[in-house]
């Protein structure tokens, strides 16, 4: 392959660190493994691409994340874009470019967009709405009257009092073992007053698609191909439904690492792709809020610290970088570092139907990866 004088030499010492690093954990090193960190991935749709050093990045720093990243028995994907350009990317464990997975709870910060979106073409007037707007078949089922006062602000903060159900048995094992999640906004009670404490609330995500797709009488995939999917040039895979036919906007929607990316660069560039503005720059604001802190005992893993939570978006600190994130099951993120101007992806094995230690296991390690990149930048 050619290379021209000018990477000639970044290339040499960049194959002089990959071959020492690889030396002293003992692992077999490909001309693949060197050259997919030195030259830029391959052009693909409307990506543009570039490698770490022409953007400024350490490729010291690259190729110790990617090493690492080898190592990981769950992670399918790891890509990077600096400055709007795709700088490096590579695949693991069967994974491959066009690999659409499902990314499970990222699915939320998608929701969280299409709930903008209903609202900057008027299908829902604001965010102080009542969610039992939007359900009357069950208002005269409602005991609990706090339950009338949530709103969609409270859904989008994780605030609307419905249980934490991974920590809140059984309900966990009650959302899952069928998938009729609608009559639970009766039978689900609350463990808190609506708007005062977070509760991370897989049945609330999935209302809020509802509301989206009731507010806008349209089914949810059309709304989101026509309004968001197809205008920043991604293509959905897979995407379940309930057993009233609503999509889910809890979880796994399913797109390949770069349209996840591109998803990411539409919050890192406020809003805007190619020049159109998809979102409004005042809802990527209000999204990125902190209205949440001290989530997990304010520590995710080992890097991840100061842990808060937006609209369905995640925010966190390691080292001197704060981030928001969609945060998937089994270790899928979106990870924007405005301040860097860089969006990472990881896709992972969604490791359903495994949770606990079991489950972490596989999620903290690819959270550990990123967090310790993160924090080794500058």
């Amino acid at each position: 392959m050619y290379t021209p004088k000018r990477s000639q030499s970044s290339f040499l010492q960049f194959t002089m660190l990959i071959l020492v690093l690889f030396s002293l954990v003992g692992c077999d090193l490909s001309t693949e493994d060197l050259e997919a960190i030195d030259h830029p991935p391959l052009p693909v749709d409307d990506l543009k691409v570039s490698t770490p050093v022409e953007q400024g990045l350490d490729p010291e720093l690259v190729a110790e994340l990617y090493l690492n990243a080898a190592e990981l028995e769950t992670l399918y994907g790891l890509l990077v874009i600096k400055n709007g350009r795709l700088i490096v990317e590579r695949y693991f464990n069967g994974g491959a470019v066009e690999q659409k997975v499902a990314l499970a709870s990222v699915t939320k910060s998608y929701t969280s967009a299409l709930i903008g979106i209903a609202l900057d073409q008027g299908c829902l007037s604001s965010v102080d709405q009542k969610m039992m707007e939007f359900f009357p078949e069950f208002s005269s089922q409602i005991n609990d009257p706090r339950k009338k006062r949530i709103t969609i602000r409270d859904m989008l903060q994780m605030r609307s009092g419905y249980p934490w159900e991974e920590f809140t048995p059984p309900y966990l094992d009650m959302l899952f073992s069928n998938n009729n999640w609608l009559p639970h906004i009766v039978d689900f009670p609350l463990t808190s007053d609506p708007g005062t404490e977070f509760g991370y609330s897989n049945l609330t995500a999935h209302l809020l698609a509802v509301i989206v797709a009731r507010a806008c009488d349209t089914d949810l995939l059309s709304y989101a191909q026509q309004n968001l999917f197809s205008t920043i040039n991604t293509r959905v895979g897979a995407w379940p439904r309930d057993a009233n036919n609503y999509y889910y906007g809890s979880g796994d929607i399913s797109f390949t690492a770069r349209d996840a990316a591109k998803f990411g660069l539409l919050y890192l560039n406020h809003g805007k792709h190619g020049g159109n503005q998809v979102l409004s720059a005042d809802w990527v604001r209000e999204s990125l809020q902190t209205y949440s802190e001290n989530i997990y005992g304010n520590k995710l893993g080992r890097y991840f610290r100061d842990i808060g939570y937006g609209y369905l978006w995640w925010s966190a600190k390691a080292g001197d970088h704060h981030f928001h994130y969609a945060w998937g099951h089994g270790g899928n993120l979106i990870i924007l570092l405005d301040e860097l101007d860089m969006v990472i992806v990881t896709t992972a094995n969604p490791l359903h139907g495994v949770w606990g230690q079991e489950a972490w296991e596989k999620e903290g390690a690819i959270i550990d990866l990123v967090g310790r990149f993160i924090k080794s930048l500058p």
